[in-house]
């Protein structure tokens, strides 16, 4: 299945800034009533645009979230490839590695908005395919590094185990963030341990 993709990319200062004055419309009107409420008229009133001019950049409301995603997810590679920039040691790895996944934890919990961003990604076929495939990015970061530590061992299982490790990490922040928080905390703790345990057995 396709990914939704905007009508029309920005590619001059102002397009760029009115696809920025949308986009950040749409995440205060999903921070208000969450993506279920989200609806194009309104978010078109809101910027202060037409319709159709809306329409130009995004086709549909699956667009708008694509997009809001994809900036959280190229935000996400940024932080990941920064932390593991320097590790040079299997035990940095981890270190760096439970770093990660806390940062990650604390902005889920301070930014309600991701959450419903992610809700809505997970309702949605063609987005779905883009969380999976963001997944084998970020599993390709931690392989490659991986690779680095342990040069002599099986390409292959580094690269199944990075990619596990990556997705379930995703649908353990889901899952912390859905329950209580001391629960959630501890889910967070656990699934770290779990990690760095497979990812030091290599």
């Amino acid at each position: 299945m396709a990914e939704p993709q905007t009508r029309r990319a920005p590619t001059q200062k102002r397009s760029r800034e009115r696809v920025d004055a949308i986009l950040a419309n749409a995440t205060d009107m999903i921070a208000q009533a969450g993506s279920d409420a989200l609806r194009m008229s309104e978010l078109a009133q809101r910027t202060g645009i037409s319709i159709g001019s809306l329409y130009q950049y995004f086709p549909d409301k699956s667009a708008v979230v694509h997009a809001l995603a994809e900036r959280c997810n190229a935000e996400s590679r940024a932080c990941i490839a920064e932390g593991l920039a320097a590790v040079g040691s299997m035990e940095a790895l981890a270190d760096a590695f439970g770093s990660l996944i806390d940062t990650y934890y604390a902005l889920f919990l301070a930014e309600p908005v991701i959450r419903d961003i992610w809700s809505a990604v997970q309702a949605d076929g063609a987005l779905r395919a883009m969380e999976a495939e963001e997944s084998r990015r970020n599993g390709a970061l931690l392989a490659a590094r991986l690779r680095m530590l342990r040069p002599k061992a099986d390409a292959a299982r580094i690269e199944a185990t990075a990619l596990l490790v990556m997705h379930l990490g995703e649908a353990t922040m889901r899952l912390a963030v859905s329950v209580d928080r001391a629960e959630g905390d501890r889910l967070v703790e656990a699934y770290k341990r779990m990690a760095i345990r497979e990812l030091t057995a290599l």
